[in-house]
Order: structure tokens, then sequence, then C-alpha cells
């Protein structure tokens, strides 16, 4: 009994690897009509595996890019993200962050770790003839480069001493010492910013680029100094502010939400007039925004595998059509309906899944070609391969029963007639 079964297991296999290679043969006689068929589920499979790796690829780059902020770190703003006029209007009438609102969080919060502040502008940077346009000048208390990680490649930091006796120095980051130093030690060379000179202490590691805008065209000097030479009564300062561990990070918010709201004496019903910018704040906007971006993308999808659909049903039944003597003959020789079925749907599922293949194929090529041009990031996850291969061949399947059923159905002694 167990041996008539393992039999029957065995031919079914035998009898599918035959219908598959006859499926192939099939689609290789008609190499055009075939192609046809298939545009459909290309351009289907294309558009999605295309939107699911630019949306992997930006979810990473915004991670570990845009919205790493530093370990356990958010920041406090006057205005942060802001995604509609009205909002930004009314944003435009909040009073701004102040020294003195630096100073509060500094020696009132319990739950942080340090609190650091920067207020910064771009100028343009001179040395001897050399000149350097809009580079991001910024004022930083000494702890601001911790909790960002910048490292040092040459000299040192800026400290405690060069803060609070407003020093004229400054830290330099990899684009402007290289596009000054190239060829010669920067450290205690003067430059010219704006109408300010510095004297150069430190150079920082070289920190990449995001979007193709590199991140190291900066130059840092004490917050104490900028506020002496640069600062103007418009001017908001940035909190940074590091809880102590990541668990205490939303308490901490809500500890430097509390001390502001009590500074500004707003009442218990009115809205904050300040953001807390952490990195969870990005990455939801975010994730709001590839969201609709994809839905977008699965409706396309779904259109383009539908109409792909009806075209292999389409071509399967006049498939049916031009075999219908061959159906015969098998039918006389001993074939049953499932047989048939089994060839049919096979071949539409092959058909399919070819196209599926295809699609894979040019977007991979296309994103391969967009980081090889461009900046944006490009990462093809194995699950948007999977679901493309899966999805084409369902459709395969799914449009594929109904020339199958009809196919099997037909009378052998009929279909031997059909012969012309």
């Amino acid at each position: 009994m167990l041996k008539n079964k393992w039999k029957e297991k065995f031919g079914a296999g035998v009898a599918f690897q035959e219908t598959f290679w006859l499926a192939l043969d099939t689609l290789r006689t008609h190499k055009l009509r075939s192609f046809l068929t298939l545009l459909g589920v290309i351009l289907a499979v294309t558009t999605l595996v295309a939107v699911m790796s630019v949306i992997e690829g930006l979810n990473r780059y915004i991670t570990d890019k845009i919205a790493n902020l530093g370990s356990n770190a958010f920041v406090v703003l006057r205005i942060g993200i802001v995604t509609n006029l009205d909002d930004f209007m009314k944003a435009q009438k909040r009073p701004t962050l102040t020294y003195d609102d630096y100073v509060a969080l500094r020696d009132n919060t319990l739950t942080t770790e340090q609190v650091a502040a920067a207020l910064g502008r771009n100028t343009d940077v001179r040395y001897g003839t050399e000149l350097l346009e809009n580079v991001q000048l910024a004022g930083i208390t000494p702890n601001y480069v911790h909790i960002y990680s910048i490292g040092v490649a040459r000299g040192r930091l800026l400290d405690e001493v060069d803060d609070e006796r407003r020093i004229p120095v400054c830290f330099l980051g990899a684009d402007v010492a290289n596009r000054f130093f190239s060829a010669v030690d920067p450290i205690g060379k003067s430059l010219r910013v704006g109408q300010q000179t510095y004297q150069v202490i430190g150079v920082g590691t070289p920190l990449g680029s995001v979007f193709g805008q590199s991140r190291d065209n900066f130059v840092l000097i004490p917050l104490g100094t900028y506020l002496k030479a640069w600062f103007t009564p418009y001017d908001s300062i940035q909190i940074l502010v590091q809880a102590k561990t990541p668990e205490l990070i939303d308490a901490s918010q809500d500890e430097v939400r509390m001390l502001l709201r009590a500074r500004r004496h707003l009442r218990y019903k009115d809205p904050d007039n300040f953001d807390i910018l952490a990195s969870s704040s990005i990455t939801n906007l975010w994730e709001s925004l590839t969201g609709q971006v994809f839905r977008i993308a699965v409706g396309l999808t779904s259109v383009f595998l539908v109409v792909g659909g009806i075209v292999i049903m389409n071509i399967m039944l006049a498939s049916v059509v031009e075999r219908t003597h061959e159906i015969g003959i098998r039918k006389s020789v001993g074939a049953k309906r499932r047989h048939i079925v089994m060839q049919f749907l096979v071949e539409a599922s092959v058909l399919a899944a070819l196209g599926g293949a295809l699609g894979i194929g040019i977007a991979l090529g296309l994103g391969a070609l967009v980081r090889a041009t461009t900046p944006l990031p490009i990462v093809t996850p194995l699950s948007a391969i999977l679901i493309a291969l899966a999805l084409s061949t369902s459709v395969g399947l799914f449009f594929g029963i109904y020339p199958a059923v009809r196919a099997s159905r037909l009378d052998p002694i009929e279909a031997l007639r059909a012969e012309t």
C-alpha cells in the first residue's frame, strides 16, 4: 500500500516536470506573443520592486544619516517639522529660544545626561585669496560635538575655557580644511569668517553627505564667541538634550516640555510654542510620506496586474482553441482532466512568473543605474523580490483557471475532429 502511494506521488512529480518543460517549449514557440502577453505583468513587477527599493533605501538613509540625532538625544527648537502653510504662519509668531532657556534646562533637568546649545547661519569664509561661500557657521557649547559624535582628525575640540572667555578660535569641517589647507597643517592658521577672524584649533573627521549635500562644510566656534559677534534679537537657539538612558527619552522630553511651558507661563490648554524634535518624529513623518507613495504604487501595480492577467487569460483561451486536437489526442491515450488542468495552469503560471522575473531584472537594472548616476540610495530587499514573484505567479494561476478548466472539459472525440 505504501509502495503504491509512493509510486503515485512519484508519478505526479514526473507529470508535473513534463508539464513544466512542455509549458516552456510552448512559450519558446510563440516568443513575440508571450512577450506582448507579459507586458502588463512586467510593468506591474517593475513598478512594485522599484518603489519598494527606493523606499527601503531611503528608510535606511533617513535612519542612518538624518534621523540619527545622537545617542538618546532630541532637539528643542522654535519651529520644528511643519507640513502646511497655516501651521508655518502660526509658528512664526512663537517667541525665540534664548540662552537663558538653555541655562534653565541645563541646570534644572534631572533625567538628562547633558544639555548642549547651538546657534548658526551661513556665511563666507576666506583664507588669503581663497574664498569659500555658503559655509555653515555654528556657535556651540563644548559638549555639542560629544552628543553628535563629531570626531577629531587634527588638533583639538572646543572646550569650556574657549566658551567662557569667548576666545576667537574655530574647529573646521573636513571640506573647509581640505579647501584651504590641503598641503599645510591648518592648526594655528587664521581664517576670515564674515568680518571676524578666528584661529584654527582642530579639524573634524569626515561625516559624508546627505542626498549629495556635504555635512563637512562647517566652521564651529564657541557659543559665547558667537553670541558676542554674531547674535541678533531674532536668533533662536537650538537646544540639544541627551537623556541618561534610552528608556528615559520620553520622560526627559516631558520634563523639558514642563520646564519650558512653566518659563513661558503657558496655561494647561495652551499648545506648546516650541517644538521637540526626536528621531522618532522624523521617522514617523517619513513613514507617513512613504506610506502614501507605497499605496499609490500598489494601486498602479494592481491595475497592471489585472490588465496583465486578463491578457494572459485571453492568450490561454486562444491557446486552448489552437491546441484542441492536441488535447483530444492526450485524452484519447488516457490523460485525465486534472492532467489537462495542470498543463494549462502550469503554462499560465510559468508565463506570469517569467514576466515577474523580467520585471525584477528591469527594476534591478534601473536601481543600479540610479545608484551610479545620482546620490539617491537604492536598496532592493529580498522581500520585494519574493513578493513580486509570488504576485506574478498567483496572477497566472488565477487567470489561468478558466482556460484550464475549459480545456479539461473538451470532449475527446470532438477535439480530435478539430484538426484542420
